[in-house]
C-alpha cells in the first residue's frame, strides 16, 4: 500500500469537509500549516505539519510529522530530532536543476522522511532520486498535481515513490486519491478443473487481448463464458511453429466471455480496449493489473471447453479452434486447447459474487 497524504494548507472554506473525507476514505496522512487542524483527528490518521514561511513552533502540539526547508526554516531535521525525539521530522526539497537534485538524492539517502516537489513534467529526476535511495530506509513522499498524476508516480521504476501529497482542489479528490495509491491487488485462490468434454462450436468472433506488459511464462489472465468459473489462459511466450512468440498477447476467447480487472471487477472481452487494466495471474494466484494495448477481434472457428469444479460447479471456456490457443494446467504446464480431452486438469478461479454492471453483488442470477 502507498501513502497518501492530502495538503490541506490552502483549501479554504472546504478544508473541513476534506478532513471528513479524508477520515472517510483512510487516507494516511494530512498536511497543514496549523496546528489547530490536528485537533481532534484520530490516532490512525498521520498528522503532518509543515510550517510557512518563519520559525518552526517550539511546541508542535499533536504533530505526528513536521516537515522543514533548512533554507525557508533555518534549521535541519537532525537538530529539530534531538528537541523532539517523540516526532519524526523530514526534509522538504525542490528539484528545479541538478544542484537540488542531488540535494534531493542525499536527502533521500539520509533522512527518515523526504517531501520532495520536482518542477519539471518530466519524471527522470524521480527515476534519478528513487534509484539513489534503493538501499535507503526513509521514505520518499512526492508532490501530485492531480490523483492521475499520483498514479504515475506510485509506477515510476517499478517502485514508485512511498507515498504522494495532493493539494485537493475540492471535495471528492481524496477518493480519487486513495484510489490511485491502491495499486497492489490480492492474490486469488486457484483450483483444479477437471475437463469433462469438447466440442467444435462453429464459427465466431474471439478477441486477443495484446498488453503493454512482457508476460511471465506461468502468466496469463482468467476468461469464462460465466463470471463464476474461469480457466487460466496463458499469454503467447511460449515458443509456437509458423510464427514469433508474442509475449504481450493472450489469445483469450470468444467475445462475450468475462475476464478480471480491478477489484475483482468483469469486463467482457468485447468492451476492453486501449488503456483498460486486466488482471494478469500466474499459477500460483499472484496478480497484477496490467493495461491493454489493443484489442484484436476476428472471426474464427471456435472450440468451447467444458470442465468441473472439485465441488461440482461447472465451468466452461469458449476458445479459437485452433492448436497454438493453449491455457494452463497445474505446475505450469502449457497445455493445447484442441488436445485437451476430458480427465484433464486446467487451472480455474471460482469467483464467488454474482455480478451487475461487472461488480460483484449477492443476488440471484442463474448462469448457463
Amino acid at each position: 500500500m502507498k501513502l497518501s497524504w492530502l495538503d490541506v494548507r490552502a483549501v479554504g472554506d472546504a478544508k473541513e469537509a476534506i478532513l471528513q473525507e479524508a477520515l472517510h476514505h483512510r487516507i494516511e496522512g494530512v498536511v497543514t500549516d496549523d496546528l489547530a487542524d490536528l485537533e481532534g483527528l484520530p490516532p490512525t490518521l498521520t498528522k503532518v505539519l509543515f510550517p510557512g514561511a518563519g520559525a518552526v513552533p517550539e511546541e508542535l502540539g499533536r504533530a505526528d510529522v513536521v516537515i522543514v526547508d533548512p533554507v525557508r526554516h533555518g534549521i535541519s531535521p537532525a537538530e529539530l530530532a534531538i528537541r523532539h525525539p517523540e516526532v519524526t521530522f523530514g526534509r522538504f526539497v525542490e528539484i528545479v536543476d541538478a544542484d537540488s537534485l542531488e540535494l534531493a538524492c542525499e536527502s533521500a539517502r539520509s533522512e527518515q522522511l523526504s517531501l520532495l516537489l520536482f518542477r519539471d513534467p518530466t519524471k527522470i529526476p524521480l527515476e534519478i532520486v528513487i534509484a539513489a535511495a534503493a538501499k535507503a530506509t526513509g521514505s520518499l513522499i512526492t508532490v501530485a498535481q492531480d490523483a492521475e498524476e499520483a498514479e504515475i508516480i506510485f509506477g515510476v521504476l517499478e517502485h514508485g515513490s512511498d507515498g504522494v501529497m495532493m493539494a485537493p482542489k475540492g471535495v471528492g479528490e481524496a477518493a480519487h486519491l486513495k484510489a490511485a495509491a491502491q495499486l497492489d491487488t490480492p492474490n486469488l485462490s486457484l483450483v483444479e478443473l477437471e475437463i469433462t468434454a469438447t466440442s467444435h462450436v462453429g464459427m465466431g468472433e474471439r478477441a486477443c487481448v495484446d498488453t503493454c506488459t512482457h508476460f511471465r511464462e506461468d502468466e496469463g489472465i482468467l476468461v469464462g463464458s460465466h463470471s463464476k468459473g474461469m480457466i487460466l489462459c496463458v499469454s503467447e511466450t511460449h515458443p509456437l511453429p509458423y510464427m514469433p512468440t508474442r509475449p504481450f498477447r493472450v489469445n483469450a476467447g470468444a467475445i462475450h466471455s468475462y475476464t478480471l480487472s480491478k477489484d475483482e471487477r468483469t469486463n467482457y472481452l468485447s468492451e476492453l480496449k486501449s488503456g483498460s487494466k486486466v488482471l494478469a495471474v500466474d499459477v500460483k494466484g499472484n496478480t497484477r493489473l496490467v493495461t491493454v494495448g489493443r484489442v484484436k477481434i476476428e472471426s474464427r472457428p471456435l472450440i468451447s471447453i467444458d470442465a468441473v469444479a472439485p465441488g461440482g460447479q461447472a465451468v466452461n471456456l469458449i476458445l479459437q479452434d485452433d492448436w497454438h490457443v493453449r491455457v494452463l494446467g497445474p505446475g505450469g504446464a502449457v497445455l493445447n486447447s484442441t488436445e485437451l480431452k476430458p480427465g484433464d486438469r486446467v487451472l480455474g478461479y471460482l469467483p464467488s459474487a454474482d455480478r451487475h454492471v461487472g461488480y460483484p453483488i449477492d443476488e440471484f442470477c442463474l448462469e448457463k
